[in-house]
């Protein structure tokens, strides 16, 4: 017999087929920003500059991964290598402008989207979904401990 649990599979598993931020109108556009970057600058913009083991770290990923995670972002001019600002060994990744200008034009348009889907919602159910995500993720992040800074 199916549970309440099985039905947030199915929906999640619907959720992840959606791409807000890249369409419009039901078409297809270019991302500024790949998904992994997106990300990436997220955690930078929030906690500072950090070092690739900080980053594979906080995300949970090897350091190759990381590695060519980092290495494109800093190719792209999304993200630059500075000497770490509190005088440790290892340099870190900080945002730079160009970056933080494409995060914030990404995270426009993911707003956008997310007000046309839920144009019709009362502000009270818009809240209450965001806080339910909240204790979802941050239910995940206990579970792998690996808290997400929030601003």
């Amino acid at each position: 017999m199916a549970g309440p649990t099985d039905d947030v599979e199915y929906e999640q598993m619907l959720l992840w087929r959606h791409d807000l931020a890249h369409h419009r109108g039901g078409h297809h556009r270019n991302a500024l920003l790949e998904q992994s970057a997106y990300v990436l600058l997220s955690r930078i913009r929030v906690q500072g500059p950090m070092s690739n083991g900080e980053l594979s770290d906080a995300f949970g990923l090897d350091a190759s991964t990381l590695n060519r995670q980092t290495a494109a972002a800093a190719h792209a001019g999304l993200a630059e290598r500075i000497a770490d600002p509190d005088g440790g060994m290892a340099r870190k990744f900080r945002i730079t402008d160009k970056g933080a200008r494409l995060l914030d034009e990404e995270r426009e348009r993911i707003v956008r989207a997310l007000d046309r889907v839920m144009g019709d919602w009362p502000d009270a159910d818009i809240a209450a979904y965001a806080a339910y995500l909240k204790r979802f993720n941050t239910g995940i992040e206990h579970l792998s401990e690996r808290p997400w800074p929030r601003p």
